[in-house]
């Protein structure tokens, strides 16, 4: 068993200086084309401040892979110059700094995309309310796709971050073309689990790729992923850990586990004697760090999620108390915030638009 505050080091040789990091978390704060605004940076270099590492909210890799307007972007080498000031002020925290990065596949709509129709493994709706159907890729544009991954991998070593997460959970694209129910394909990007690996396999090269030709220190790739889908057809806990036993053997520094709760439990029948994080811990034999994350508050949730993985991500508590993992690290727990998130938006300053953002979030179900 480790505790929070000892050092890690990843596969690629990055060694974080503490178990803690700040969970990816949407804030809409970039302009309207994707650029980082000083808001942002001042937001992430507010809450790096004795964590390991900050992973941000999404970047996108091309413009139609927008997910939602106030969305950070990656996709161009005009956004570098805010890109590399966010990088610098994280690690001027003495945290790294880790940028996510995605394709919104079909979970986006022609609005966000300035009329254009969003497009994904195969033109099937998301099973949410005003889902718009997408566009089936072509096999050109899949390679676009992926060689975008590779091209963003590069800026954000040219940007000065210390790595990347691709971002393979909560239904964007690249779990919608390893899920059944959003890749109906018939070519070699669909079929079997096998086939629908395919695409992120080759993402990953691609990004693997990036890092060998650029990167001139350690450069940590994490993936994010999500337990299981209530689709159906859909990924189910099954094919999560079949996936994770390809993703084991792959060069990455660490899986990310996506969940709203540390300790939920599997939606079927099966793997019920357990949590998904401790299954998912167990199916990686120690070969990659895991990340657990989802309602860590206090030091009992932090020494907990500790004992089904090597690290813990932290969101919301971040949100509402950024100095909590100093408190956490002088012993100082009495002074942590315990309170009701949707209470504290009354007390607490956000820029307008997080703070808009954070009320529809708190005054409605979270879509997690």
């Amino acid at each position: 068993m480790h505790t929070f505050d000892q050092a890690l080091t990843l596969p690629s040789g990055s060694t974080l200086k503490n178990r803690l990091l700040m969970s990816p978390m949407t804030t809409r704060q970039s302009f309207f084309n994707g650029t980082v605004t000083q808001n942002e940076i001042n937001y992430y270099a507010k809450r790096a401040k004795g964590l390991g590492a900050v992973i941000t909210g999404a970047a996108n890799v091309e413009a139609g892979g927008k997910g939602w307007p106030g969305e950070l972007s990656i996709a161009d080498d005009e956004m570098l110059p805010e890109l590399t000031q966010l990088a610098s002020a994280i690690k001027a925290q003495g945290a790294k700094a880790i940028i996510q990065i995605f394709h919104g596949g079909r979970m986006t709509n022609a609005a966000t995309l300035s009329g254009v129709q969003p497009v994904s493994a195969s033109a099937v709706a998301a099973e949410r309310p005003d889902a718009e159907t997408p566009r089936a890729m072509t096999v050109a544009e899949i390679h676009t796709t992926i060689a975008a991954f590779g091209a963003a991998t590069r800026r954000a070593i040219q940007a000065g971050f210390d790595g990347v997460e691709l971002h393979g959970a909560n239904t964007y694209l690249l779990q919608q073309f390893f899920s059944p129910h959003s890749n109906r394909r018939t070519d070699d990007y669909g079929g079997d689990r096998e086939k629908r690996y395919t695409f992120i396999a080759e993402v990953l090269d691609a990004v693997f790729a990036a890092v060998k030709k650029y990167a001139t220190k350690p450069f940590i790739v994490g993936y994010r992923f999500s337990p299981e889908e209530f689709e159906t057809p859909g990924i189910r806990f099954a094919d999560t850990l079949w996936l994770l036993t390809k993703l084991r053997e792959t060069k990455l520094d660490y899986l990310h586990l996506s969940l709203n709760r540390y300790d939920r439990v599997a939606r079927g029948d099966d793997y019920q004697a357990h949590s998904l994080l401790a299954y998912a811990h167990e199916a990686l034999q120690g070969k990659i760090p895991l990340i657990g994350v989802g309602g860590v508050r206090t030091r009992t949730d932090v020494t907990n999620v500790l004992h089904d993985a090597e690290l813990v991500a932290v969101g919301q508590q971040l949100l509402f108390d950024p100095a909590w993992p100093l408190k956490l690290a002088s012993n100082n727990d009495a002074a942590i915030f315990t309170g009701n998130f949707a209470d504290a938006m009354a007390y607490t300053k956000f820029e307008t638009p997080l703070a808009e953002f954070l009320n529809e979030r708190y005054q409605s179900t979270p879509n997690i």
